[in-house]
């Protein structure tokens, strides 16, 4: 049963079926040039040298691709970037979806589910696009793209360095800065502060946050001080300005962003003006690392744990599973066997196998009830499926996890 989408900011199924057959034939131009979209999209260029509709279509559709580059900075196969890389693989690059899969170390299935959510958040930036197009003023601004974009973010939050955030926002402003003649000082906290959240969209927020205090700041220095208190960050930029706040307020997409990543902007002004970020430090207890290749059951797990200070990440992918044990260090590790490509008992050796993650405490959580086996592999316990809340607890609270 096919439910209908009645939400006029929603791409419709058949826009989203379009955006699929255009990736596919992104170097066809005679194939473009025909399709629904070019007319719809492509329209007419201007100018001595007019591009062709199908030409236009193209262009569009990979600046929309692009869109969703989450930058050098991020590693190759890690969460944020892979969905990004799977699409230039298969529609830019030409590889087979298993070719993509395998290089970016997740299984088929999962390769399949990442390109039909990367084809969806293509749709959306185009039917954004088109619909600013063809709406008139009033509508527009009633149905303000900013609610489409906000609405777009699905963030997917873990756990990250607010340091190397910071340093790579000022990067990203850097040239900015020197057209304005700031330079920034620093004096952050000398440990670590880790915040949960989507690094990308956190990236967003600080980047624009840093490039409207430029815009209104006097020539001289910024001074950026990070700090953790009572289990949360704060984040200060100390300037001078002539600007008072409501004359320049921050763009409402970043305030937006702000709100739904539940931070929290201040602004004072005492002897210089003071711009405030109060973001949830994450000290919020332990994180667990749920690998299974089922996202019904790691949304199960988080369910299971909520309103135990506890966090848990999700891989679905042994691959992916062994990268988020390397880079998060977790607490606890919740492990599948039966998963594709690299199965539970496999990743269970490995992690094993190397440290510092010989001695992390590993629930295999499986319909294969052999505890002997599991314990000879290096397994700390054993939860039989189907697993239920009592069980979970119990196991992570005898691990001192909980």
């Amino acid at each position: 049963m096919v439910i209908a989408n009645n939400d006029p900011s929603i791409p419709s199924h058949d826009f989203v079926e379009q955006v699929r057959q255009t990736l596919s034939h992104l170097y066809d131009f005679p194939y473009l040039q025909n399709h629904p979209l070019s007319a719809a999209i492509g329209g007419e260029s201007e100018g001595a040298f007019q591009a062709s509709a199908g030409q236009k279509l193209r262009r569009v559709v990979m600046d929309a691709l692009e869109a969703l580059n989450p930058g050098l900075d991020e590693y190759f196969r890690s969460p944020h970037a892979r969905l990004y890389n799977l699409l230039r693989l298969h529609y830019l690059e030409g590889t087979t979806v298993q070719e993509a899969a395998t290089e970016l170390g997740i299984s088929l299935r999962q390769a399949h589910r990442d390109l039909r959510r990367g084809e969806e958040h293509i749709a959306a930036i185009l039917w954004t696009m088109r619909r600013q197009e063809e709406s008139p003023p009033l509508r527009a601004v009633e149905l303000s793209s900013v609610d489409v974009e906000v609405r777009r973010v699905t963030a997917r939050p873990l756990p990250v360095e607010l340091q190397k955030l910071v340093k790579r926002a000022c990067d990203a402003v850097t040239r900015l800065a020197e057209q304005h003649a700031i330079r920034f000082r620093f004096d952050l906290a000398p440990n670590p502060v880790i915040v949960s959240t989507d690094s990308v969209v956190a990236q967003q927020i600080l980047t624009s946050l840093f490039s409207h205090t430029i815009q209104q700041a006097k020539p001289g220095e910024i001074t950026v001080e990070l700090e953790e208190l009572d289990g949360q960050a704060s984040l200060r930029l100390v300037y001078e300005t002539d600007v008072a706040v409501e004359d320049a307020p921050l763009p409402e997409l970043t305030e937006r962003l702000i709100e739904k990543q539940g931070w929290q902007l201040h602004y004072t002004f005492a002897a210089q003006p003071v711009v405030r970020l109060l973001l949830r430090a994450a000290p919020f207890g332990p994180t667990v690392l749920v690998i299974d290749d089922n996202e019904g059951l790691v949304q199960l797990l988080d369910r299971y744990l909520s309103g135990h200070n506890c966090q848990v990440v999700a891989a679905t992918s042994g691959y992916e599973g062994l990268m988020l044990a390397q880079e998060l260090h977790p607490d606890a590790v919740i492990l599948d066997v039966m998963m594709p490509e690299m199965d539970g008992w496999e990743v269970l050796q490995r992690l094993r196998a190397g440290s510092p993650s010989e001695d992390l405490p590993i629930i295999v959580c499986s319909v294969f009830n052999d505890p002997e086996l599991a314990h000879s592999l290096g397994a700390t316990q054993l939860l039989p499926k189907p697993v239920g809340r009592d069980d979970v607890l119990k196991a992570l609270i005898s691990l001192d996890i909980l």
